[in-house]
């Protein structure tokens, strides 16, 4: 039986990928907690499973699983974030005798990959896949706390091979022979003619004057004709630079075709433009996950 259990789900990019690769699944089993994601989801699936929260996962009440994936939250991971880790939990046992004291973990998330770890040893699926950021300065200890959890190394992967988005990314997984895919060269201006990926950013300003804020916004523009890595408000991060100055954010539809998701995919009824850029920011580069999912269309697998 090939049963899939994706936590943090999201939107379900590992459902799309399975899908346009055609590995027939018995039973997609998803758990997520956010509406909007869960009704995008819903429309394009109607047959998959939501079974709610990961911290309430219980061997009992799944089949056996033949994939289990995740992206688990990154907020505290990425230099963009909050840092704070994990807060300092470095073992299976140590977060599960917090949350057997019901230890309030505050606003942090990046903590749940103890969730994942929990119901992968607990399932035990055949395969498995992880995904998160690229961990540097004082984060990197995380990432080796990982892949020591996990037994293996992660494999870096840049959407911009498969895309025309920056979005630099680690995955762990046990599926055999997995590579770096090659570079299909796709640019910025392949998506958006004669649009360059830029945003702003703000700058200290050296010699204020009084009144002036602390900071300088500027427009950057990218020179190596891509995009910035997709994030859940793109206001400011995600804009698309014309030759004759003009500037302006990207188009959800445009963010679809960053990640590679089906155009049109988001566009549910009662699901809001803010809601799509969040999910889309939060989801999977969809030719990424086919390229490392694609060994187990063998028939050996």
């Amino acid at each position: 039986m090939k049963n899939v259990l994706s936590l943090f789900d999201g939107m379900s990019c590992c459902q799309i990928a399975l899908k346009s690769l055609g590995i027939k699944i018995d039973k997609y089993y998803a758990s997520e907690i956010e509406y909007e994601p869960i009704e995008v989801a819903r429309h394009n699936f109607p047959k998959m499973n939501h079974i709610g929260d990961v911290r309430n996962i219980t061997p009992d009440s799944l089949p056996k699983i033949w994939l289990l994936a995740a992206g688990s939250p990154c907020t505290d991971l990425s230099i963009a974030g909050g840092r704070k880790g994990m807060l300092g939990i470095t073992s299976l046992d140590d977060y599960l005798k917090l949350k057997k004291k019901k230890h309030n973990f505050g606003k942090s998330q990046s903590y749940l990959f103890w969730e994942f770890i929990r119901v992968l040893r607990e399932l035990k699926p055949k395969y498995f896949l992880l995904e998160n950021v690229v961990m540097k300065g004082k984060m990197k200890k995380y990432e080796d706390v990982i892949s020591k959890e996990l037994g293996v190394l992660p494999v870096r992967i840049n959407s911009a091979l498969v895309s025309a988005q920056n979005r630099d990314r680690l995955y762990w997984t046990n599926i055999p022979g997995v590579t770096i895919p090659e570079d299909k060269g796709i640019l910025c201006t392949d998506v958006i003619p004669n649009g360059y990926g830029a945003g702003r950013r703000g700058v200290d300003r050296v010699n204020r004057k009084p009144g002036q804020s602390k900071y300088e916004i500027r427009t950057t523009i990218r020179t190596d004709f891509k995009f910035n890595c997709l994030v859940t408000n793109p206001s400011n991060t995600n804009l698309v630079y014309y030759p004759d100055g003009t500037l302006r954010t990207i188009t959800v539809e445009e963010a679809e075709v960053l990640q590679t998701v089906p155009k049109g995919y988001t566009n549910v009824s009662g699901v809001t433009r803010a809601a799509r850029y969040k999910m889309l920011g939060n989801g999977w580069t969809i030719d990424v996950i086919k390229h490392i999912l694609k060994p187990l269309k063998s028939k050996k697998i």
